[in-house]
């Protein structure tokens, strides 16, 4: 059994080299497709971080009228904490209000003129309510329609911003399918080129092929080295495609982190290198073994 799989793995590679230019093209198609499966993977993440990220940045807020005292405010912030859709809940007292007011206009010399001029803080107390999934947002506002709450509330801003996280998800989802449409024309493509690169490899050794059947070769031992040749060509178009993206991602990444901060995609692409690696192996290696064999059996049935 050794010798025979040593055969096998010697005459694959050495019909790798025999066919150099049908094998490239072969590995040159299945990068391309390689690629575009990676990039579904990257996609992913980016997509998932962008969406995290704006939902961070949700909450709704509920302004008490300056009447509220503060202890009845402090006990509707206890009640709301132990709501399960409730993440975290900030308490903004009328004086801090006024000081962030201030901090943000600072260089408004209007607005600060107006705010001295006012005797008292025309600014309410309010809660920042952030929920642990935005569709849970108006569950939460409807918690201050509750009569015994909704005397001392003035206003709620709602979260406006679930309909913009609604559209991205639908763009995602669209450009996802479009991806995966991608990835599997050019899995076929790659599919047709490779049964089509062994189909000619089987022809042009056909004389060879049929002596070693007439003296008793078995099935694997004709079979095996084209099965070989095709899962090397998935093998270099794996790492070909790794090698690629690379430099890609490195280039992507400070751009990424402009505007999702706190995604890294070059430190997610190197603590997850070696699933990335298995997934591209996986994929390259069934797309070429198989339509290796296929072209194989189709004409050892000949």
């Amino acid at each position: 059994m050794f010798t025979i799989f040593s055969r096998i793995i010697y005459y694959g590679f050495k019909n790798f080299e025999r066919n150099s230019w049908l094998s490239v093209t072969t590995v040159i198609v299945m990068v391309l497709a390689l690629l575009v499966f990676h990039s579904l993977i990257i996609f992913q993440v980016i997509t998932q971080g962008a969406i995290t990220s704006i939902q961070d940045k949700i909450d709704i807020s509920a302004y008490f009228k300056s009447s509220t005292p503060e202890d009845e405010i402090l006990n509707i912030k206890e009640a709301l904490s132990s709501l399960p859709e409730v993440k975290s809940i900030d308490y903004v007292s009328r004086d801090q209000a006024l000081a962030n007011f201030k901090a943000t206009h600072q260089n408004d010399q209007t607005i600060i003129q107006a705010l001295n001029e006012v005797s008292s803080n025309p600014l309410e107390a309010s809660l920042v309510i952030k929920a642990q999934n935005p569709s849970q947002y108006s569950t939460i506002t409807d918690y201050f329609k509750n009569p015994n709450i909704s005397q001392y509330i003035d206003k709620v801003n709602d979260a406006k911003n679930q309909a913009v996280i609604d559209r991205l998800r639908s763009i995602i989802s669209t450009i996802s399918r479009l991806g995966f449409l991608l990835t599997a024309v050019l899995a076929l493509i790659s599919i047709t080129v490779a049964f089509n690169t062994i189909r000619l490899a089987i022809y042009s050794n056909r004389d060879e092929i049929n002596i070693m059947r007439l003296v008793g070769a078995s099935n694997i031992l004709v079979r095996g080295p084209y099965v070989v040749e095709g899962i090397i060509s998935g093998v270099i178009a794996a790492l070909a495609s790794i090698l690629i993206a690379w430099p890609f991602l490195y280039f992507l990444s400070p751009y990424l982190l402009t505007f999702i901060p706190g995604l890294n995609i070059v430190d997610y692409f190197y603590s997850n290198i070696l699933a990335l690696a298995f997934y591209q192996l996986l994929f390259g290696i069934v797309i070429s073994g198989s339509s290796s064999l296929i072209a194989v059996q189709r004409y050892l049935k000949n």
